[in-house]
């Protein structure tokens, strides 16, 4: 090992329970756990509902690990969990990714209960994705029942969970800018105003927005365990829990997305490719993909119906595919999640205003371009949108791309000529002569100072020409 390798880093997006801690040492994950949280993981991991969790694939693989193999930690105990092969925020998700998450939430909860364990938290941030198919890594959340505590977690569940499902669900409105402004989610006094008059009475609002809000303004200002302390003695015990966990699960599974149509849905059909070029466009991507040999993550930027995605996950181990409008990303979940998929994670964001990093210092959830080092990168009909329109100068959508690729990686983009018909409909409402770099020569020039290109081929239609190339070669 480096000495790189033996150097503990702390995982910024940790540190708000105190009895746990996740690190990052080479490429393990651990967690490190004090005395109480030792405590709580021996007896969880006695238990026979969390073994069938990891059976099931439900919650992430996760082992204690030997002392002496690890540098001097400071924690009692420390966990090794398995590496998500690419980490997300909630505010990139579809709803129904965001619906499906919180029902495992809701699952493993209820199973929990049952079993005489609770989970502390009740953050979207606790779920994390395996292609199509979610997954709860908070461990240390886990802990023993104590008879007559309300479940802690309720609130974050709310505002992070099912205040945006409602949202999209009841309004029409997408959550992804709401959760995106606020790591903690939605409050209640933000949406109360939303749901006025008759739509006070739709679906979970009277009980979850209405009587949620009333209740943290009653109690604004007695303790947690105060509060705690007037529940039991209300005779609030675990199947009174275990009804609630059932009666949010049963609306968290009505709740449906509602929204206008989406011009983006259609594109595959209104692109305008001819037969002949999207022949000649998939052989390129698929030999571009597998010409590398070993990818541990692709990504696909602008993936609509994720076509691409799905051929590049025939040679990568992980594909993230991005497309900007959540209608479309929506549709591609749920058929890769009827497919049982666990290559392809679909991810809702504008590549013109890509996720920040966000939350405590701007680090806690890390920005998009923080988190992508792919070894292939498809930018397949996105530089003119990007460079036409968005105004984005050519040379900085070329530093873009380059700089989502790690180096030696490889990035396979297309060009649309300003005679394409695509780029004529987006140059139509332009001044004329706003562009005059946007040519194919000036864009060959910029990507050969950043890469080495393989391969060039246009496509039958002569307005489109795809580059392979490798970033710093």
């Amino acid at each position: 090992m480096t000495a790189a390798d033996l150097r503990i880093r702390p995982e910024p997006g940790s540190f708000r329970d105190p009895a746990n801690r996740v690190f990052h040492l080479g490429e393990q994950v651990l967690r490190g756990l004090g005395p109480q949280g030792t405590a709580d993981w021996q007896a969880l991991a006695a238990s026979g509902f969390f073994a069938a969790l990891l059976a099931e694939g439900k919650v992430c693989a996760t082992s204690a690990v030997d002392p002496a193999t690890l540098p001097d930690t400071g924690w009692t105990t420390v966990l090794r969990h398995e590496r998500i092969p690419f980490v997300s925020h909630p505010y990139e998700w579809s709803f129904g990714m965001l619906r499906d998450a919180a029902l495992l939430h809701l699952e493993i909860l209820g199973r929990a209960l049952e079993a005489g364990f609770t989970v502390k938290d009740g953050s979207a941030y606790n779920l994390q994705w395996r292609g199509a198919m979610p997954v709860f890594i908070d461990i240390g959340s886990f802990t023993p029942l104590t008879e007559g505590e309300p479940w802690a977690g309720y609130r974050q569940f709310c505002q992070t969970l099912l205040y945006p499902l409602l949202l999209q669900a009841h309004l029409g409105v997408d959550f992804q800018p709401w959760l995106r402004a606020r790591v903690d989610g939605i409050t209640p006094d933000q949406l109360r105003p939303l749901f006025r008059g008759v739509r006070r009475l739709l679906p979970g609002v009277p009980t979850h927005v209405h009587l949620h809000g009333a209740m943290q303004a009653r109690h604004a200002e007695a303790s947690s365990s105060a509060v705690a302390a007037q529940l039991r003695d209300a005779g609030y015990s675990r199947q009174l829990a275990l009804a609630t966990v059932r009666r949010l699960a049963r609306l968290v599974r009505r709740l449906d997305r509602r929204g206008g149509g989406s011009h983006w849905v259609d594109y595959p059909r209104t692109c305008g490719y001819t037969t002949a070029d999207r022949a000649a466009k998939e052989s390129f991507v698929e030999a571009a993909v597998a010409a590398g040999g070993s990818t541990r993550l692709a990504l696909d930027l602008g993936a609509n119906d994720g076509r691409y995605a799905r051929i590049a996950a025939r040679h990568a181990a992980q594909v993230v595919a991005v497309e900007q409008d959540p209608a479309v990303v929506d549709a591609l979940y749920r058929a890769l999640r009827a497919e049982g998929d666990r290559r392809i994670l679909p991810l809702v964001m504008d590549l013109a205003d890509p996720s920040p990093g966000g939350g405590w210092r701007g680090v806690e959830r890390a920005g998009f371009a923080a988190r992508a080092h792919a070894d292939v990168v498809l930018a397949l009909a996105v530089v003119h949108h990007l460079a036409i329109g968005h105004n984005v100068p050519l040379p900085e959508v070329v530093d873009q791309l380059v700089g989502y690729a790690r180096p030696g990686g490889r990035l396979v983009v297309e060009f649309v000529d300003p005679q394409d018909p695509m780029a004529r409909r987006l140059l139509a409402n332009k001044p004329a002569g706003i562009f005059p770099d946007y040519r194919r020569d000036e864009f060959t020039r910029l990507l050969s100072a950043h890469c080495r290109i393989e391969r060039q081929q246009d496509l039958p239609s002569g307005t489109r020409t795809l580059y392979q190339a490798v970033v710093g070669g």
